[in-house]
């Protein structure tokens, strides 16, 4: 079997779906990716068992054939080949695979191609289609707040609620969650899926930045995205999600509106005096004032810094682990947020002032428990 291909236009294709490749599988033949030929057409897949990634480009062939490529080896081979075509010739016998280009002759072996995992089909499951910039987006402002707790399985992926007037997509790891909605896409097949984390992480680095609609099918066990040349499939959580609605405090009289790169400036600085164990920060709220400290005790560190809100509602000290506080006000993008409060013992609700179009963003987020020394 033999075939030619633009060494550049090859890299790109490996480069896409080489995230899908871990360094020690479970089955060793998945460090290498499935190349077959078929009507001038290659078809590459990447696959950890859990998550498969399948693309295609046209190439120079007579034959259709199949063969395992190790993947580090010809990647990096690639990386360091000028653009150029270059020549596949391979022993079907041996899996004996050899490059040519203009540069010399690199000769690698490859393994049997009936060995590679075959990739699961969705047949008779529902569809959707999302716009990959909306997709994207969600990914971007959920993935952060996935946990690693393997003990909660759930937990570890983006779980993701289709109705009829909305699609919700929801993370959460215990200590906050995030709640990402779209009003401009619907479904009329309501059904709830989790996708794992490293589904969307490898998503979210191979979508198009430029507008392009990503077909969405799924079943009970399988999800299966589709866009441009690019396939994906990834097996889903078979567990049930907690039931994150009621987490969600409804009765928070308690609300701060400020100036969110001021209060991000502002924590950022004072997380440097915060225990370095607990990251806690104070915030204290009084009339149109927000005073934000943190001490550490053991280093006899301590600051703390006022500044300007709207507040109204009952004078209040609540403690936040910085940490979560920094990585939510990173991921927001209006000019001024407001944080809805109860008690010092229960959830803050952290949002948007002015949501984008067709978009609501709800940020949870539990605080610790403060210890009044001060």
């Amino acid at each position: 079997m033999k075939f030619i291909v633009s060494s550049s236009a090859l890299l790109k294709q490996l480069a896409s779906i080489n995230g899908v490749v871990t360094n020690n599988p479970v089955v060793p033949i998945l460090e290498n990716f499935l190349f077959e030929i078929s009507d001038s057409t290659l078809t590459i897949t990447a696959s950890d068992l859990e998550t498969s990634m399948i693309t295609e480009l046209p190439v120079e062939a007579k034959e259709n054939g199949r063969i395992a490529a190790p993947a580090r080896i010809l990647l990096d081979t690639l990386k360091n080949l000028p653009d150029q075509p270059v020549t596949f010739t391979i022993d079907e016998e041996t899996y004996t695979i050899e490059i040519s280009s203009s540069n010399g002759r690199y000769k690698l072996s490859g393994e049997n191609a009936t060995d590679f995992p075959r990739v699961p089909v969705v047949k008779g499951g529902n569809a959707i289609e999302i716009p990959s910039n909306v997709l994207s987006r969600a990914i971007n402002k959920t993935i952060f707040a996935v946990s690693n707790d393997e003990l909660r399985p759930a937990m570890t992926g983006i779980f993701v609620q289709l109705r009829s007037d909305n699609v919700t997509f929801v993370a959460t790891d215990g200590h906050r969650l995030l709640r990402y909605r779209r009003t401009d896409i619907a479904t009329s097949q309501e059904a709830s899926l989790i996708i794992p984390r490293k589904a969307f992480t490898l998503l979210k680095s191979t979508l198009p930045t430029e507008a392009t609609s990503v077909r969405v099918e799924f079943n009970n066990s399988n999800a299966f995205f589709s866009f441009d040349n690019i396939r994906m499939i990834c097996r889903l959580i078979d567990e049930r999600y907690p039931d994150y609605e009621n987490v969600i405090p409804v009765q928070n009289p308690n609300k701060l509106v400020i100036e969110r790169q001021a209060l991000l400036s502002s924590v950022k600085r004072i997380s440097i005096y915060s225990n370095k164990t607990t990251h806690q920060i104070r915030l204290k709220l009084s009339g149109s004032e927000l005073q934000v400290s943190a001490e550490d005790l053991d280093f006899s560190n301590e600051a703390n810094e006022r500044l300007a809100c709207q507040y109204e509602g009952e004078d209040m000290e609540i403690g936040f682990n910085a940490k979560f506080l920094l990585e939510m006000l990173n991921n927001m993008d209006s000019d001024e947020i407001a944080f809805e409060l109860s008690t010092p013992n229960r959830a803050g609700l952290l949002m948007p002032v002015a949501n984008e179009e067709n978009e609501n963003v709800l940020m949870l987020v539990m605080p610790v428990m403060l210890n009044n020394y001060v």
